[in-house]
Parts: C-alpha cells; sequence; structure tokens
C-alpha cells in the first residue's frame, strides 16, 4: 500500500474518478491523535466491504501524524483526514489485477464550536440500503448537498432522512434527541453511520443509567424531542435545535453526556 503526501495523487486514482475508497476524519488535541484505532478499525471494517486490503493501526496513525506535522499543527487542535483509495486503475468500472491502494492524509487546524447547533431537514435523502451507509466513502455527495440546504436555509446543519423518510443523521454528525429520560437514536438500518464518537456518547449514557433507544422515527419525532444533540469526532456534543424552534436552554442531561466524553475533545 502506497502511503503519500496528498499532492502526489494522481488523475487516474479510482478515488478521484469513481469514488472508490474511504475516509476516516479524527482530532488531533493536546498533542496526540484521539481514538485513532477505533477510526482506524472502522476504516478496516470499511475496507472489507469494499473489497479493498486496509492499512495496519500503526500505519493509519503515522499517516495521521504526518499530516499533522506537515501542516505545523503539532501544538494545535487539529482535524486529521485519513484517505484509502483503490490506487490507480485506468479507463473503466473494474479495477486492476494488480490492486495498488493510496493511503494520505492532511490535517487543518479546527475550533470546537461553542454555541448549539441550527438544524433544518433536507431534501436529500440517505440511502439506507446501500451497503455502505454505515461507512464514510469517497461518494459523499449526497450528504455535501444536504449541508448545501442547510447553508442556503441559514442553519449550521442539515437532518437527513432516509429513503423511508426516517430519521438517519445529520449531514455530518450522528443524532441523538430525548424523548423523556430515554436518549434516542436512528437503529442501523435508518442508514446512519456507525460513529466514533456515537460509540462513546452511548457508553457515557450507559454509565449514567441513562437509557439508550435505537429507533425508527420520523422527524416529527425530533421535532418534539426535549433536546437534541450532534455528535462526531471533532465535536464530542453539541446541542441543537430546529430552525424555527427556538435556540434551546441548557439541558441537564446534555450537559452529562457532553462532560462524559470531554476527555475525547
Amino acid at each position: 500500500m502506497a502511503v503519500e503526501p496528498s499532492a502526489a495523487v494522481p488523475l487516474d486514482d479510482r478515488g478521484l474518478l469513481l469514488g472508490d475508497g474511504l475516509f476516516e476524519t479524527l482530532l488531533f488535541t493536546r498533542g496526540d491523535l484521539v481514538l485513532a484505532e477505533p477510526h482506524a478499525r472502522r476504516m478496516a471494517e470499511g475496507a472489507a466491504v469494499l473489497g479493498l486490503p486496509a492499512p495496519e493501526v500503526a500505519a493509519f496513525a503515522e499517516c495521521a501524524l504526518a499530516a499533522v506535522r506537515d501542516a505545523g499543527l503539532e501544538q494545535a487542535r487539529a482535524a486529521v483526514r485519513v484517505t484509502l483509495t483503490a490506487g490507480s486503475g485506468g479507463r473503466g468500472l473494474d479495477r486492476p489485477a494488480d490492486l495498488a491502494p493510496r493511503l494520505f492524509a492532511t490535517a487543518a487546524a479546527a475550533a470546537k464550536p461553542s454555541t448549539p447547533a441550527s438544524l433544518v431537514v433536507a431534501q436529500t435523502r440517505r440511502n439506507q440500503a446501500s451497503p455502505v451507509s454505515r461507512f464514510k466513502t469517497l461518494a459523499y455527495l449526497d450528504n455535501v448537498l444536504a449541508r448545501r440546504e442547510a447553508a442556503a436555509a441559514g442553519a449550521d446543519e442539515a437532518l437527513m432522512l432516509n429513503t423511508r423518510g426516517e430519521v438517519a443523521c445529520a449531514a455530518a454528525a450522528n443524532l441523538f434527541w430525548l424523548r423523556g429520560k430515554v436518549l434516542c437514536t436512528p437503529a442501523p438500518e435508518c442508514g446512519c453511520l456507525d460513529g466514533v464518537m456515537a460509540r462513546q456518547v452511548v457508553q457515557g449514557a450507559a454509565a449514567l443509567a441513562i437509557e439508550v433507544q435505537q429507533v425508527r422515527d420520523g422527524p416529527e419525532a425530533v421535532a418534539a424531542a426535549e433536546a437534541i444533540l450532534l455528535t462526531n469526532s471533532l465535536i464530542g456534543v453539541r446541542l441543537a435545535y430546529l430552525v424555527g424552534s427556538g435556540r434551546p436552554g441548557p439541558n441537564p442531561v446534555v450537559e452529562r453526556l457532553a462532560e462524559a466524553v470531554a476527555r475525547f475533545v
């Protein structure tokens, strides 16, 4: 597997031409990568679905750290994107017999948001029937379009439904909401990403004796929630609200969950 600087990716790379590959976004803070092993493991699981060899955890981490060093961000808080492509393949859909995957990473400064995120329900849907809906593939255009919808509406983030009209996720985050004393989140069959930070939130909820339910609900359930929260590896837990519903005040359950994962952000 070739580990290369991003500038060395050639024009015939299958990731560029066909979206044939995966990516992971993880946090670098306090001089180290956060949850690098779970991110590498999710990439390996996705690679197995795509039929690609996966990088070892050590190679994944070193590629990410090299990007941080190259960007001069060793003392900063940074978002690191590690990308795995199927390598060069010439014209057409079929991969070459001698597959040579390509691994590279980039890093950029990333401040942690401190205010609640505004949400709108996007018209662009998530395909829950896709075998790769649980992973971050390079074919991420649906999420891009959903986020453009949110920006056009003056919102921070898009709430994405699947093709059945069920809540799936946000464009760049997993989604949770409070219903009474229960923390709800979309079931895997809704097509949500198998979120690294979302797993930590579920574990934190268990430690706090907060019940978590995986549900198949429509957007009306989120609209009626007592609190909405977004999670990903860069933000930890972030309070959110639907545009038109008014900005939320502090919520003690959300604050406890945020504190439970604070060591990761």
